[in-house]
C-alpha cells in the first residue's frame, strides 16, 4: 500500500478497525488504530463506533510538530499521545494498533510479561513481550511507559489496560496484534497446568534468523 495515499489509507484504517472488532480482539470503541501517512498520522476519532465512521471522520496529526495540532471534524482518540510518540521515536513504525484484547488484558492486569513460551515470541523482536509500568490513559506518562516497553519490540502489554502492536503497515500491525493475543491466551492457559517450559535465548534467536528468510511462496505454474 502507498503510505502517502491518504484517501486509500483513511478507508483502510476503517476496514482494519472493523476487522479488529470482528476478530474479538477489541470491543466497542475501547481500542484505537493509527497509520503514518507521509509526515502526518491518521488516527481513529474519540468515542466513535467504527461502523459509523466515514473516511472524512479520521483525525490527522502532524508527526513532527507540537502536541496541540490536529485536524478533522472529530477529536482524535484520547490515546493519540502514545500513537504519536511511538511514531516519532520509531521511524520503522507505520501503524499502531491498541486493543483491550481479553487475554492480553488479563496478563496486563496481573502485570506479567509473556516469556518465551512459544517460538512466535520471536516475531516481536526478542525473547519476551514486556508489560509496561502503569500510568493513566491518555497521559504523557503512559506514552513514556509504552515506549520503554516497546524498546526493540513490535508489541507490549500496558499495565492494567491492554496491549499495543506496531508494524510497518496496517496489515502487519493488526496481524501482530492478533498474534500477541494468541500468545497471551496460550501463556495464560499453560499457567493453569503448571506453567510453560521456556525456550532459550539461543532458540529464539535461531527462530528470528529463520523468519528473516520466511516469505510467501509464489504459486507454482501448472505444466
Amino acid at each position: 500500500m502507498d503510505m502517502t495515499n491518504e484517501p486509500e489509507l483513511r478507508r483502510s484504517l476503517i476496514q482494519h478497525c472493523l476487522a479488529m472488532n470482528a476478530s474479538g480482539l477489541n470491543y466497542g470503541t475501547a481500542g484505537n488504530i493509527s497509520v503514518r501517512c507521509g509526515d502526518r498520522m491518521l488516527i481513529t476519532p474519540s468515542a466513535t463506533p467504527y461502523d459509523t465512521l466515514e473516511p472524512d471522520d479520521i483525525a490527522v496529526i502532524p508527526v513532527d510538530r507540537g502536541y496541540d495540532a490536529w485536524e478533522g471534524p472529530l477529536e482524535p482518540s484520547v490515546e493519540w499521545r502514545f500513537h504519536l510518540d511511538i511514531m516519532r521515536s520509531r521511524p520503522d513504525v507505520g501503524a499502531v494498533v491498541h486493543a483491550h484484547a481479553p487475554f492480553a488484558t488479563i496478563l496486563a492486569i496481573a502485570r506479567k510479561n509473556i516469556p518465551a513460551c512459544h517460538y512466535m515470541i520471536a516475531a516481536f523482536g526478542g525473547s519476551d513481550i514486556r508489560c509496561s509500568g502503569y500510568a493513566r490513559y491518555g497521559t504523557k506518562e503512559l506514552s513514556e511507559e509504552a515506549i520503554k516497553a516497546l524498546d526493540g519490540r513490535q508489541g507490549c502489554l500496558l499495565a492494567n489496560h491492554g496491549m499495543i502492536a506496531v508494524g510497518p503497515d496496517l496489515q502487519k500491525a493488526l496481524a501482530l496484534a492478533v498474534e500477541l493475543e494468541n500468545l497471551a491466551s496460550q501463556y495464560y492457559h499453560s499457567l493453569l497446568i503448571g506453567g510453560p517450559v521456556l525456550l532459550t535465548d539461543e532458540q529464539i534467536a535461531e527462530t528470528r534468523a529463520g523468519f528473516a528468510t520466511y516469505r510467501k511462496q509464489k504459486r507454482r505454474k501448472e505444466a
